[in-house]
């Protein structure tokens, strides 16, 4: 029965947009961020970073997502976000969470967590990467893939050469996990 109604929520999403057409088949492993150029579907991979999915699902549940800025998106590179204060030092009031590394590539449309020095520092930030950067393969945690609405990451303003730090950045207007939508 819940498979029903996780089908008929996808199939009433699709009609409004054709991005969450192509949503994965596993709504409650769906995150959907919302930007100025429409919906961004992202596939959560639990199978690979299960302690950073579910923190991102417990803080996109709790709202914790919506309207944070991209606060710093390098041209080429990544556009990152979830830090709440959009300073780039921000985070969650959760404890930091253990690196969960994996020899997956990064690709264009890869969601990483975004971390400091020390690999376990990940809380609430996190990046998007326009192109392949193969220099962070096992040296961030991978947790998500954009499977529809790239070309709206894209479309983010990009910040200033070198530093990435944005003035008057985009923000993620809305952030939820698509199996959570009521009919």
């Amino acid at each position: 029965m819940k498979t029903f109604f996780a089908s008929l929520v996808l199939a009433f999403f699709a009609a409004l947009s054709p991005a969450l057409a192509q949503a994965p088949n596993d709504p409650a492993n769906t995150l959907i961020i919302e930007v100025k150029g429409g919906p961004v579907v992202i596939r959560l991979r639990p199978d690979l970073a299960p302690k950073h999915v579910e923190r991102v699902k417990q803080l996109a549940r709790e709202g914790f997502y919506n309207n944070v800025k991209f606060h710093r998106v390098i041209a080429g590179f990544m556009a990152q976000t979830g830090d709440p204060t959009g300073t780039g030092t921000g985070k969650s009031k959760y404890p930091n969470l253990p690196a969960e590394f994996t020899q997956t590539g990064f690709t264009r449309g890869t969601v990483g967590a975004a971390r400091s020095a020390d690999p376990n520092s990940a809380n609430s930030q996190f990046f998007i990467c326009f192109a392949p950067t193969a220099h962070l393969n096992g040296q961030y945690t991978v947790w998500g893939q954009v499977v529809e609405g790239m070309e709206h990451i894209d479309a983010i303003k990009k910040g200033a050469p070198g530093s990435g730090e944005v003035a008057n950045p985009d923000v993620m207007q809305k952030v939820y996990i698509l199996g959570d939508v009521k009919r």
